[in-house]
């Protein structure tokens, strides 16, 4: 897998400095945390389940969980659970017949050539886990793992006990997402103590947590509010605080940190289908950047493109999404632009150890070593699996890039 591999090599090189790396089910968890990009949802429920992982994977999809909770009916959960089943035997049997290099979800290759993303099931109950693992069979090297709701350190327990348990029983590794989404997080005078519960759970499994996740609409719920297309999460101050302190608490630079992920939007619309015949004629637009950033704004997406700007900003990467149109704006403003890379890089050289302030290579601001380390190694990192623009690249040239596929 690598993003953007879903482009040719070609435009791959016309649009990148540094290219996006490869990487598999079988790389190292701090890779993988910050390779999730866009996790896609879809519901456990749907007929074509496993076409539409390929499909979606053929777009420039790494990450998908497949909902068991909250998207489709409790009394749908018996069938939900049975389709799964019988879609990850289908992916594993094409797996199985795409060749030699097969045996592992990161070489799995559906018909169009890309590669299976990384998939998560989304689960109600704990004792759920052992038993999916158990009726998956040998279609299980398809599961990295297991997305947790309304995780808490009472409820967390027992869902990465199964986890782990069940990880034995397969003998593969499979890692944890947990959702912070219950409204004692939320309320202000629960807050602190579900936090530090959280904290301890996750550092307990801290090899086997890969990401956690944020519920903002159940944030939003309990509340009864919901914000606008026009709005992002931050402006919903209640919910602006909770992200706040859980980046505070569970996302520092100090090594006890997790990667956190940045909430889903909810709005979307078909604008795919209005761009791709504008974008077809140039991979890099011909000066159309202008026309298609304004369709952008004017078809609400500027509030998404907004979202993803304030997650960085506030520590958050990667981003729930709902819908497949999310996915290429979200990946475009993960590239790490040249800009940043020579900034990460001027900061981290070898020579700049006893730390200093330097002007940076772009003359427009000053790079001060020792405090902006932490930045620099999470931009590195970030470099390393989204790749680095062009100096004349800019997000609408790789978002354009992503949607002519």
């Amino acid at each position: 897998m690598r993003h953007f591999g879903h482009i040719s090599p070609t435009v791959r090189e016309g649009l990148f400095h540094k290219e996006p790396c490869t990487f598999t089910t079988e790389s190292p968890a701090r890779m993988l945390s910050v390779a999730l990009g866009a996790t896609l949802y879809s519901p456990a429920t749907r007929p074509s389940l496993a076409d539409d992982v390929l499909k979606q994977a053929a777009r420039g999809v790494v990450s998908m969980v497949l909902c068991l909770e909250d998207s489709i009916d409790d009394a749908e959960v018996t069938e939900a659970e049975a389709n799964l089943i019988r879609q990850f035997a289908a992916l594993a049997a094409r797996d199985a017949a795409s060749g030699p290099t097969a045996g592992s979800a990161g070489d799995a290759r559906g018909a169009a050539g890309a590669d299976v993303p990384l998939l998560f099931i989304r689960v109600r109950e704990p004792a759920q886990i052992a038993d999916l693992v158990r009726r998956l069979g040998d279609s299980v090297r398809m599961l990295s793992g297991f997305v947790l709701p309304k995780f808490t350190e009472e409820r967390g327990r027992h869902f990465l006990e199964a986890l782990a348990e069940a990880e034995t029983a397969c003998g593969r590794r499979l890692f944890a997402m947990p959702v912070l989404e219950s409204p004692e997080l939320l309320h202000l005078e629960t807050r602190g103590d579900i936090l530090r519960g959280i904290a301890r759970s996750v550092d307990k499994y801290r090899d086997r947590v890969l990401a956690l996740r944020l519920g903002v609409t159940d944030f939003c719920s309990a509340y009864g509010l919901r914000r606008a297309p026009d709005m992002t999460a931050y402006d919903v101050h209640i919910v602006a605080s909770v992200i706040a302190d859980v980046v505070n608490v569970l996302g520092r630079a100090d090594g006890s940190g997790f990667t956190i992920t940045g909430p889903v939007w909810e709005y979307f619309r078909r604008q795919e289908r209005m761009f791709k015949p504008q974008l077809r004629r140039s991979p890099f637009l011909e000066g159309r950047a202008e026309e298609l950033r304004t369709a952008l704004i004017e078809h609400d997406m500027d509030g998404l493109l907004r979202e993803i700007e304030l997650d960085r900003a506030n520590g958050l990467l990667g981003k729930t999404c709902i819908h497949p149109s999310h996915v290429a704006p979200v990946h475009a403003l993960s590239v790490v632009s040249h800009e940043e890379f020579t900034d990460a890089q001027d900061i981290l050289s070898p020579e700049r150890g006893g730390g200093g302030v330097l002007r940076s290579a772009y003359t427009n601001k000053m790079n001060e070593v020792k405090p902006h380390r932490a930045w620099a190694e999470r931009t590195l990192q970030r470099a390393e699996v989204f790749g680095v623009a062009r100096e004349d690249v800019g997000f609408v040239d790789l978002l354009a890039a992503g949607l002519t596929n």
